[in-house]
């Protein structure tokens, strides 16, 4: 009587859990946090909770003390294993938060980017793994007979680590570095990063190591532990903007204003211009030439490196054809001599 009141009551609860699930997820978006709690931990809840009301409610049943033991027993060790279950698909509602957390499909994806799939299928593997370890563990301790096996095991697997640990120092290292990368987020699929004086965009991120895509179609690979011991630049760490920089050196006969004024036609004209930054300055002065600087601000790097190339062909172009006598000389200046130039022996006539 108290094990079918025990199987109903359950029951009972599973299906208001699953209508309550079904109530919460209508007009939902593609994804949500109570579609992803139904979708993976509706089975294992469905086995937990009838196990659980049978573990409270089997003492009190009057059947033989060997019957009651032995179904202690197993429903202790189905409790163990659906309550591992139900951890491990915990692990995948925390995945898919991630999954959209991070989502590709945004716009604004060099803000938020997606970790590698790979590396949350890893991460989520060796969790699952490590609970399996414990359940079963948990389930050997569960024995009498069987518990100094069950400590065993236990002990065999931190000696184990602590061995592995030693022989594996600069490999654990590399892995305990891409851990690291991947919570904080230094640099990210996609980020423009300059390394050892090349420009690349991160195209694979691993937990050992890290692949640039250079400019020129190669490909840089660094050891993941390299961007937590090394500095480097990332143009994309809070967003995408940048600002390129155009150096002209003209002679000092050239009108600035009338350069400052194409300029900013120029760029206006232009489309890859996000229409925030054009300036142009007189930054340094030398003896034959004076320098100057274009600023000029671009929505991303690869269209702020067109934009500097164009701007600087179309200025340079302007000063050819409008102020060709501006462009950089050299000038010299030579005195008639007070005698003119007589060979040796030669006299000057005087008249």
């Amino acid at each position: 009587m108290l094990l079918a009141l025990a199987l109903l009551t359950a029951l009972v609860i599973r299906g208001l859990l699953v209508l309550m699930l079904k109530k919460k997820q209508a007009g939902q978006p593609h994804y949500s946090p109570i579609r992803s709690l139904g979708l993976h931990l509706g089975a294992p809840v469905s086995f937990f909770l009838p196990l659980f009301l049978l573990n409270l409610l089997l003492p009190l049943m009057e059947l033989p003390a060997g019957i009651i033991s032995r179904l202690l027993k197993v429903v202790e060790i189905s409790l163990i294993i659906s309550f591992a279950w139900l951890l491990i698909r915990a692990i995948k509602v925390v995945q898919d938060f991630v999954m959209y957390r991070y989502d590709y499909a945004k716009t604004d994806n060099l803000r938020i980017h997606q970790p590698r799939i790979p590396q949350l299928l890893y991460l989520r593997q060796v969790i699952t793994g490590f609970i399996i370890l414990l359940a079963f563990a948990a389930i050997l301790l569960s024995f009498d007979t069987m518990r100094r096996l069950g400590a065993g095991l236990l002990t065999g697997v931190g000696i184990g680590g602590i061995v592995v640990g030693f022989a594996a120092q600069r490999s654990l290292a590399n892995l305990l570095a891409g851990f690291q990368i991947a919570f904080t987020q230094p640099i990210r699929i996609d980020d423009v990063l300059v390394v050892e004086g090349e420009w690349g965009r991160v195209e694979e991120i691993t937990f050992t190591y890290v692949v640039l895509r250079l400019w020129d179609e190669r490909r840089l690979v660094l050891p993941i532990n390299y961007f937590i011991e090394k500095p480097f630049q990332n143009w994309t760490r809070t967003g995408s903007q940048l600002v390129g920089t155009v150096f002209i050196y003209t002679d000092y006969s050239l009108p600035v204003e009338e350069v400052r004024a194409e300029l900013k036609r120029l760029v206006e004209q232009n489309p890859l211009w996000d229409q925030r930054v054009c300036v142009l300055q007189v930054t340094d002065s030398k003896e034959r030439t004076m320098e100057l600087r274009a600023l000029m601000s671009a929505s991303n790097s690869s269209r702020a490196f067109d934009l500097r190339c164009e701007i600087r062909e179309q200025l340079v172009a302007f000063i050819q054809t409008k102020y060709p006598d501006s462009l950089p000389k050299t000038r010299t200046t030579t005195d008639a001599p007070a005698q003119p130039f007589l060979p040796t022996g030669a006299v000057a006539e005087t008249n």
